[in-house]
Formats: structure tokens, C-alpha cells, sequence
């Protein structure tokens, strides 16, 4: 993965995927990208967006965005855990492990 920020258009967004195509500012071939890419956005992107990313090869081999930013948009951590990721993995643990406990007990109270 290169180190040096690049820009683009974001050319096509798809949001029911979660995904879409950056035409790169220097006219070489599309980059996709994926919302993954956009951790701590405060909004979601949109056809049009002014976007700074860099550029790293998936498991493919293919060229994609990653550590991407779009221009004017606010970065927030507390965003990036609960919009874009489904929220952060500790709570999910924490309702999983209640989830158990209650369940434990109430098979528990029903041998008694």
C-alpha cells in the first residue's frame, strides 16, 4: 500500500452495497471502494464526492481505495464504530453475553 494520498471523484456509488468507483483527479482507470474504506465519516457518500484516498491491492490483486476521506465531511470515531461497522465489537459482546446469561437461567429455573 502506497503511503501518498491521492484524489478523485467518486464517479458511482451504490448504497444498497455499500460500494461504488472513484474516477482518480489523474485520469487513470476507476478505483473501487468500499464503505469500509471511509471509517469515521460522518455521512454517508454520495455520486459527485471529492475523495482523498489511498490505494492498496485486494486479495485479488485488484487496485482499491482504503483510509479514504471525503472532502469536507467530518471524521468521527464514535461514527465510524456505530454507523459504518455495526457498531463497536465490545458491544456486541456484551449483548451476546447477556443474552447467555439469561438464557442459562431461565433453563436453570426451569429444572427447579
Amino acid at each position: 500500500m502506497t503511503k501518498k494520498m491521492v484524489k478523485g471523484v467518486l464517479k458511482t456509488w451504490k448504497e444498497d452495497r455499500g460500494f461504488g468507483f472513484i474516477k482518480p483527479e489523474d485520469g487513470g482507470k476507476d478505483i473501487f471502494i468500499h464503505i469500509s474504506a471511509l471509517k469515521g465519516t460522518s455521512r454517508r457518500p454520495i455520486t459527485g464526492d471529492i475523495i482523498y484516498y489511498q490505494i492498496a491491492k485486494d486479495n485479488h490483486g485488484k487496485y482499491k481505495a482504503v483510509n479514504a476521506q471525503i472532502e469536507g465531511v467530518s471524521v468521527t470515531e464514535e461514527t465510524a464504530a456505530n454507523d459504518l461497522d455495526g457498531g463497536s465489537p465490545k458491544k456486541w459482546l456484551i449483548a451476546i453475553s447477556i443474552g447467555v446469561i439469561i438464557a442459562i437461567v431461565a433453563i436453570l429455573m426451569a429444572y427447579n
